[in-house]
């Protein structure tokens, strides 16, 4: 089953709180869940400044600057795993170097018949 690991943080504060990882480590926790089988994807997000939101009201396309809310964490980037059930998924989050400085949100991928 396929998991999507949404890596949230507060920018300003993410490399700069002493438990806060080193790109170094986030790269080799990253070749390790690649070395396993189980990366599907992943990716680090540009800042959050670089955002635009798109909504669609009574057919009119609407665009905002920055994030869809107004949070103290930003979504960081993402990882896209392979995993036999929700208990490996979670597993595979703890393991995020930056889980420690924020959050990693865990959710299942749903297939859709295309």
């Amino acid at each position: 089953m396929k998991y999507l690991c949404l890596v949230y943080s507060d920018e300003k504060l993410l490399h700069s709180l002493p438990d806060s990882p080193k790109d170094e480590e986030c790269f080799a926790y990253a070749a390790s869940v690649q070395n396993s089988g189980r990366m599907l994807a992943a990716e680090a997000l540009q800042p959050i400044d670089t955002a635009t939101t798109v909504r669609v009201r009574a057919g009119k396309t609407l665009l905002t600057d920055g994030p869809f809310a107004e949070t103290k964490e930003q979504l960081a980037g993402f990882y896209l795993v392979e995993a036999k059930d929700l208990n490996e998924a979670i597993q595979l989050a703890a393991g995020i170097p930056a889980a420690r400085v924020g959050s990693v949100e865990v959710r299942p991928i749903r297939q859709l018949e295309i």
